[in-house]
Parts: C-alpha cells; structure tokens; sequence
C-alpha cells in the first residue's frame, strides 16, 4: 500500500502541473478582455446603447459556442473575423475568456457614494451599472408568448440553460435586432435551417412584447 502511493503521488503532481494556474489564467483573460472591451466595454457591459451586445454574466458555455462559430465562420460576423482569426483564439484563449467574461456581475442600480472617492472613482463605479430601460408592450401577452415559446431553452427567469443565452439584462434594441435577423433567415436560431423555428409565426407586436416582458425580470438588488 505504501508502495502504491508513492507512486502515485508523482502522478497525481504531474496532472496538476499540467493545469493552467488561475493566476495565468486571469491575466490572460485580462489580456484578451482588453481587444474585448474596444467594442464591448472594459466590464462586458456593451456599447453603443446595444450596437453591441452585454457579453458580461453571460453563460460561458454560450460565449465559447459562439466564439467557435466566429472563429470556424459558421456564424457571420464581419468584425469578429480579425479577432477571431488574425489572432488566432486557440481553444484554450476561448475557455478562458469566456470564463472571464461570465463571472462579471453587473449591478443593476446605482452606486451609494461615500463622498471619499475621487471623480474616476465615481465614473467607474457608475459606468459598471447595468440597467435596461423598460419598453412599451403588453407585458401580460409577453409573458405568455415566452413561457410558452421560449422559456424552454432560456429558462423561466430568462438567464438561460446549457449553451443558450442569457436574455435579461440585455439590450432590447440588440435583441430585437437578431430575432429579426432569425426571422429573416440571416442567422440559424433553434435549428440549422434558414426561416424555421419559434419564432417564424410571430408577429412584430409579439416580439416587442416579449422584450417587454424581459424588462421587468431584470433584478433591482
């Protein structure tokens, strides 16, 4: 028994060694945050009031799915193409970024001052602050539509399940833009044919209505 264990302990060292440190780890994400944050923010918070996405508290398994399709071309994406492929994200960069990406927590309201902090201090405790807007819609009808249509892959409280995204807390303007890109067939959603899916019979109204909805799923701690 002894014997055995002397043997395996070099083993077991060995595997561990093998692992990347999370020190390494961390700068590195922070290294790639920093291409990231061009367009997305330096907290994964978005730009552009919604041209680009919230990618902050995103799920990691959506995150890395996606910058493999970038990556491989099977999701189009023209500014994605140079960062994905001229820097070459290898599997593990992907890992880890996304990783990164989705251990951020946003707030959703705004920061009580002390008075102590100096104004950079202040702007960047502000601009962490993530708070969607509610928009017009029945919120009632859009409940219903999302629960029925849409609960089942991005969950009741809409912070997604698996590799499906999260969908609270997100711009409504980014998201009304890819339900419409689904619908037009300009990018796949529940399956791998073009102008199929959930969201084929919906109406406009429908999905102004279920952005109505997410709005209010938003929490306010």
């Amino acid at each position: 028994m002894k014997i055995y264990r002397l043997m395996f302990v070099p083993a077991l060292v060995a595997v561990l060694l093998a692992q990347p440190s999370r020190a390494d780890d961390a700068e590195k994400a922070k290294e790639i945050n920093g291409v990231c944050a061009t367009c997305h923010g330096e907290f994964g918070q978005g730009g552009k009031k919604g041209e680009y996405p919230r990618i902050a508290g995103q799920r990691a398994s959506y995150l890395a799915d996606q910058l493999f399709s970038y990556r491989e071309r099977r999701r189009i994406n023209i500014p994605m193409f140079p960062y994905t492929q001229e820097r070459e994200l290898s599997d593990d960069d992907i890992r880890i970024i996304s990783k990164y990406l989705a251990a951020i927590e946003l707030p959703t309201q705004m920061p009580t001052f002390k008075g102590d902090e100096d104004a950079l201090t202040r702007l960047l405790m502000t601009e962490k602050v993530m708070i969607i807007p509610r928009v017009e819609g029945d919120i009632a009808k859009g409940k219903a539509i999302y629960q029925s249509e849409c609960a089942n892959c991005h969950a009741k409280d809409g912070r997604g399940r698996s590799n499906f995204p999260m969908l609270v807390g997100q711009y409504t303007n980014y998201l009304m833009k890819q339900m419409e890109a689904y619908i037009k067939g300009e990018r796949p959603h529940d399956d791998d044919k073009p102008k199929s899916g959930v969201l084929m019979p919906l109406k406009p109204q429908d999905l102004q209505d279920i952005l109505a909805y997410l709005t209010t799923l938003q929490s306010s701690e």
